[in-house]
């Protein structure tokens, strides 16, 4: 299991095109991803999900990956969210 926090880089925080994006990312992936902001997780895999966590730009978030390819996941989280 592998855990990072990642601040939102994008000026509309994560709402409808950075969410659908971040969604197709982590949908490549057989490990378990979580995203938390303030104590609340959300399947990043849902774009509801993401929706539903209000993050804007300069939020913190707390990245998860659990599983077989937890570190090509966590990588690719990382790489999207620097863009």
């Amino acid at each position: 299991m592998l855990t990072e926090t990642l601040i939102i880089p994008f000026a509309e925080g994560l709402h409808a095109r950075p969410a659908s994006e971040l969604t197709k990312v982590c949908q490549k992936f057989k490990s378990k991803v979580t995203l938390e902001k303030n104590e609340t997780k959300v399947d990043p895999k849902s774009i509801l999900g993401i929706l539903s966590l209000g993050a804007v730009k300069g939020d913190s978030v707390n990245i998860t990956t659990d599983g077989e390819d937890e570190q090509e996941a966590m990588k690719a989280i990382r790489v999207f969210m620097k863009a």
